[in-house]
């Protein structure tokens, strides 16, 4: 079955100019701009796009993301997908999820700063990690010292 064409700006239900999205019997979706295919929904649901990498892949994106100060009473500056965060005592913190993430086999980036000590953030046991939240996540020195940062940022992408 040949495509059907949900709309286009052109007017004209063939034609190539302006922004149309198709979709036919085998499940997926496209979406094209003045002709050229800009991202798409495959048969498996998965959502690719291009965006200037010079072709159409599949996206990964973030699944939640935080950004809080991790000293005194601890708070949320800006977050995606993040109820809360857990203050476990001095530079440890768990970050926990609005939604629950699939499954525990998700990637996490982990920054932190704002001392003029140099620092690092890791998970401190992986196998913790949850479908509900992320922790316990430790500020460490370069002595691997425990302490409060300023400024924590987590991203999870699964």
């Amino acid at each position: 079955m040949p495509s059907s064409i949900i709309n286009s700006d052109d007017g004209v239900i063939s034609g190539t100019s302006g922004l149309k999205s198709s979709g036919g019997d085998d499940g997926v979706l496209v979406f094209q701009s003045k002709g050229t295919e800009c991202g798409e929904f495959d048969a498996s649901g998965n959502f690719q796009f291009n965006s200037g990498y010079g072709s159409v892949a599949t996206a990964y994106g973030c699944r939640a993301w935080v950004n809080f100060n991790g000293t005194g009473v601890v708070a949320i500056r800006a977050s995606g997908n993040v109820s809360s965060i857990t203050d476990n005592g001095t530079g440890n913190y768990t970050v926990n999820f609005t939604t629950a993430m699939p499954d525990a086999n998700y990637s996490m980036v982990l920054t932190s700063g704002g001392t003029s000590t140099s620092l690092a953030a890791r998970i401190d046991n992986p196998a913790s990690l949850t479908t509900t939240s992320a922790g316990p996540i430790l500020c460490v020195n370069t002595s691997f010292s425990v302490l409060d940062q300023l400024f924590v940022m987590v991203a999870i992408f699964r």
